[in-house]
């Protein structure tokens, strides 16, 4: 393939991860051509290489993350983009973030698991706004008086924090404790620009109590 082709394809393959606003696979980005001049994957992921060359030294770069590739804003520019809106990025409470780092570390996980860990109950708010933000989901039930259910996190959670899989997550070994993993998951949230509106439930009324005040509410 000549150069120009190259150029062309590498022109719509920008253009259309600048209108997707979300990851596209290389796969996506193929079927955007007709069958009879569909560029080969090997082709396509090269066009990827020349693309990300491109954005170097510029305010935006490109991404590979676990649903595919994304042009994003440079995290180190995100305070002065972050300032074109009014809407204030989100901030989860702490019980939110270290129920969610659990998630992330011991998937698949329960929530009477996860309350046995933390020591306090996790309110329906914290387990409805995780699923409602499709960070995690629901993979089975455990094989136990009750069969609670299990808790895994989701390709969205991995590409929300910049992750190609769970094993760019840090070792727990490096890592003290769960309010440590929050502060972490915290600053992945407050750097990152989003575009939709604020009016959801973030669990900062998280109602959370000890198991002994109150009794772990079962999730249907």
């Amino acid at each position: 393939m000549n150069e120009e082709n190259l150029r062309k394809i590498q022109a719509i393959t920008e253009a259309a991860l600048l209108a997707a606003g979300k990851p596209l696979s290389v796969e996506q980005l193929r079927e955007l051509f007709e069958e009879d001049e569909r560029p080969a994957r090997q082709i396509m992921e090269h066009v990827l290489v020349l693309l990300e060359q491109s954005c170097r030294g510029r305010g935006f770069e490109l991404r590979k993350v676990a649903s595919g590739y994304r042009l994003q804003v440079r995290e180190e520019y995100a305070p002065w983009v972050g300032r074109l809106f009014e809407d204030k990025p989100q901030r989860y409470s702490r019980a939110l973030l270290e129920t969610l780092a659990l998630v992330a570390y011991r998937q698949p996980i329960t929530r009477g698991e996860i309350e046995d860990i933390r020591g306090v109950t996790v309110s329906s708010n914290i387990v409805r706004t995780l699923l409602e933000r499709e960070w995690v989901r629901v993979v089975g039930h455990r094989d136990v008086p009750g069969r609670p259910a299990m808790f895994a996190t989701t390709k969205q959670f991995l590409d929300y924090f910049n992750l190609e899989g769970l094993d760019q997550l840090p070792p727990l070994s490096e890592i003290r404790d769960l309010e440590e993993i929050g502060r972490e998951i915290e600053k992945n949230i407050q750097a990152e620009i989003e575009f939709e509106s604020p009016a959801r439930d973030t669990g900062e009324n998280d109602g959370e109590t000890t198991p002994e005040s109150s009794p772990g509410q079962t999730l249907h």
